[in-house]
């Protein structure tokens, strides 16, 4: 790259692609806004590690991850989107404009939208990445109905693996929590609907060591973290509840965020400085879906219209 001796303007730049960008980006070139997406090198976040997609409106047989993102960037694109697929190194939010430098680049705007998403943590087997949209998987609701009625693990001891588990229990025929300590840490009442569920049993004091399958989960091997024994279950698919990560370390000192890092709105997708919005996972702990995502993004957009004709 070479060096810009005065920074491009726009009208609204949006940090970050998935979803909740990509709608955000329809609606604001679409309204005639100028618009720049910094993407990051691999833009479309979560849904680029899901196989097929069934709940996303509008795909009656379904739609696979990978390819509902390219069809949400080219339309982006279609309205004017002007897409960079790196990653930004640093944004100014305060002020006017707002700045955003990508590497030796700077590029400006009136408005910010903030949609980087927030990434699954995982356990880090390489069986697990081998079989990733192959019946592992971060998230009941997305996949939970591929395995109706069939046996499945979840991972983790926390409310996300409570509420996983019992979302699960509708649907398979058996679900076994991997715990590594003997009691959960999840709330109390979120525990004794666990415990008190008959499909739901627990192996305490455990890891998984490996996700076995070839082409597919067909079970997992643990060991016992205090006797180190070791254990084969077998299972059809394995949902890896161990928390998420938003990708908000670029804003930290700058925006308000929660205590597991997401950013903080105010009041719809407002974070607290004028002109600045959050759209999607990066703002949201608790639903984590590709059209909540999306419909952050639409809001933002609108909120932005908004926003620019006031300034």
């Amino acid at each position: 790259m070479t060096n810009q001796t005065t920074p491009k303007k726009y009208d609204l730049i949006i940090v970050g692609a998935g979803p909740a960008g990509y709608t955000a980006a329809i609606y604001a070139a679409r309204a005639g806004i100028k618009v720049l997406m910094i993407a990051g090198t691999t833009p479309g976040g979560q849904l680029l590690l899901t196989t097929e997609v069934e709940n996303f409106p509008g795909f009656k047989e379904g739609i696979m991850g990978p390819e509902l993102m390219d069809e949400m960037k080219a339309q982006a694109k279609r309205f004017g989107t002007e897409i960079i697929q790196e990653f930004a190194t640093k944004v100014e939010v305060g002020g006017q404009p707002k700045k955003v430098t990508v590497g030796k680049n700077e590029y400006t705007a009136k408005a910010l939208i903030i949609s980087t998403g927030a990434s699954a943590n995982w356990l880090g087997l390489e069986s697990e990445k081998r079989l990733m949209g192959n019946g592992v998987s971060s998230c009941a609701t997305c996949d939970g109905f591929f395995f109706k009625d069939q046996e499945v693990v979840v991972v983790g001891g926390g409310d996300s693996a409570m509420e996983e588990a019992l979302t699960l229990s509708k649907l398979a025929s058996k679900v076994t929590i991997i715990h590594r300590r003997d009691e959960f840490r999840a709330s109390k009442i979120m525990q004794d609907r666990v415990l008190n569920n008959e499909k739901i049993h627990v192996l305490w004091n455990s890891s998984v060591v490996e996700i076995l399958g070839k082409d597919k989960v067909s079970g997992i091997k643990t060991k016992n973290i205090k006797t180190g024994k070791p254990k084969k279950l077998d299972c059809q698919a394995v949902f890896v509840a161990i928390g998420h990560t938003p990708a908000t370390d670029l804003f930290k000192g700058s925006l308000e965020m929660d205590q597991a890092g997401y950013l903080r709105v105010k009041s719809n997708v407002k974070t607290a400085i004028d002109g600045v919005f959050a759209a999607g996972d990066v703002a949201d702990p608790h639903y984590r879906q590709a059209i909540t995502a999306a419909g952050d993004g639409c809001r933002a957009a609108l909120e932005v219209e908004k926003y620019l004709e006031g300034i």
